[in-house]
């Protein structure tokens, strides 16, 4: 009886294990093993083995790109989750603020952004703000008496739109997660403090942020997942094929697809893509060790 009570639950399971395997497991495996060949357009069937050859020709050469989309990555995930913590902490303190009138209607606002489709959004603004002939920055350029300016042709003008239009897109959800946080935390602790002679910089740094930082971590740590492997906005406003504006920005995301689907080095771009996966990993063990030892 014990026995059967044993082998039964992963019976049960069996369907799902065999699902995750096909979904997740399997396609892990086979691009760790494309990764050691040199499988491309021109090797689809005859391909050979190279063991290590595409992993040292990413993390060695230096004109092979990928050491600059691998810089050009940390550099966007660092500022943008920056930006991101501090401007959704700012809002959600402004969206509590007592006496504040239809704050509802704001938090409702606040969420089109998030909740509109990626694809739509992101076209939108190409089109409608970034557009140097009649976007909207150009217009309000030609308006102060300015010259028209293409933010897209050239890689720091093109990084910084990328970084506004992924802070608009991604900022409603933290605004969200720490506007639920900020209403967890006992109002009394702040009438003590009060109390006590503390100001709104002593508040915020003894009170609101410790309360409020367990309840935040896993949607800061998912955020940032997000905005390391960010791939649409980049891609859809600088490289998407028939509307090249110029730019050569490029992440490690983009740079896989490049190889996987321009270049048609399928090698290359698993070797790449296992690197990417290494990366997050390690990450993550970190993350999650750090907070074990905060709980401890």
């Amino acid at each position: 009886m014990n026995k059967k009570n044993k082998i039964l639950p992963w019976e049960y399971s069996f369907p799902s294990i065999i699902l995750i395997g096909l979904i997740v497991v399997f396609p892990i495996i086979y691009t760790i093993y494309i990764s050691f060949t040199n499988m491309n357009l021109y090797h689809w069937t005859d391909y050979e083995f190279i063991v290590l050859d595409n992993y040292r020709r990413a993390l060695t050469k230096l004109d092979s790109g990928f050491m600059s989309a691998l810089l050009t990555t940390i550099i966007w995930t660092v500022l943008n989750m920056v930006i991101q913590i501090l401007a959704a902490y700012l809002i959600a303190l402004g969206l509590n603020a007592k006496g504040l009138k239809l704050a509802r209607l704001y938090k409702t606002l606040l969420m089109f952004p998030w909740a509109m489709p990626a694809y739509i959004s992101i076209l939108l603004w190409r089109v409608g703000i970034y557009n140097p002939q009649y976007g909207l920055l150009n217009k309000i350029r030609s308006a102060l008496g300015l010259s028209s300016m293409d933010f897209l042709s050239e890689n720091i003008p093109a990084f910084i739109s990328c970084m506004v239009l992924n802070l608009w897109m991604a900022l409603p959800f933290l605004i969200m997660m720490m506007d639920g946080a900020l209403q967890s935390v006992d109002i009394s602790y702040y009438e003590s403090a009060r109390l006590d002679g503390g100001g709104w910089w002593a508040q915020n740094l003894y009170i609101t942020i410790p309360c409020i930082k367990p309840i935040l971590a896993p949607s800061i740590i998912m955020t940032t997942f997000t905005t390391f492997k960010q791939f649409d906005i980049i891609y859809l406003l600088t490289m998407q094929k028939g509307s090249l504006t110029g730019a050569t920005l490029q992440t490690v995301i983009t740079y896989a697809h490049q190889n996987a689907f321009v270049s048609n080095n399928y090698g290359l771009s698993s070797a790449v893509s296992i690197v990417i996966f290494g990366f997050i990993i390690l990450f993550s063990l970190f993350v999650n060790r750090g907070i074990r030892e905060e709980h401890v």
